[in-house]
């Protein structure tokens, strides 16, 4: 195989596609988890007005709450959208034009910038469901409210996984076109 064969081209395209996979799916996860809990937590404001401004306080402070609220959802949403941030940095920053590219690391960036975009847009899913349906329910059962944080974190976890399994695939890149 010659250089030109390991290090064609297109081979950035591969990688930057990845870094979009990685930034557009897990703000759309975000996005919809945000917005889909948001509705949630108005929806209580019109039973429960109370409910509805302890629940803001802590994403309007942009901190996790000292005491755990509905706006958890809100909350872990906006998390999901970091990890994308962070694999579409690391996966842009390997590619330079200067610097030989090669396929192998255009796919290894595209598999790492799916893998985080994907699990971000499914924990966004799973996260507004939850969030919408959790809020509603903790509205006519106080008791329901750790359940639904448990259920939230583990929403919020997936997320993770993808975004260590980006990491991983990432310190696989090797850019030799020898």
């Amino acid at each position: 195989m010659s250089s030109t064969d390991r290090c064609p081209a297109f081979a950035p395209f591969f990688g930057m596609a990845g870094a979009a996979f990685a930034m557009i799916f897990s703000a759309m996860g975000a996005a919809y988890g945000t917005a889909k809990s948001g509705i949630g937590i108005a929806g209580i404001g019109t039973f429960k007005p109370d409910l509805m401004m302890k629940s803001l306080i802590p994403v309007v402070m942009g901190c996790p709450p000292v005491r755990p609220s509905t706006s958890d959802a809100l909350f872990s949403a906006g998390i999901i959208a970091v990890y994308g941030l962070v694999v579409a940095v690391l996966v842009a920053n390997d590619i330079s034009p200067k610097n030989p590219y090669s396929l192998f690391s255009g796919f290894v960036h595209l598999g790492a910038g799916m893998s985080t975009g994907f699990a971000g847009l499914a924990a966004g899913y799973a996260i507004g469901v939850v969030g919408d349906a959790g809020v509603r329910g903790y509205l006519y059962q106080p008791r329901m409210f750790v359940g639904m944080v448990l259920i939230l974190i583990f929403a919020e976890v997936l997320g993770l996984y993808g975004l260590i399994v980006s990491l991983i695939l990432n310190t696989k890149a090797k850019s030799e076109c020898i």
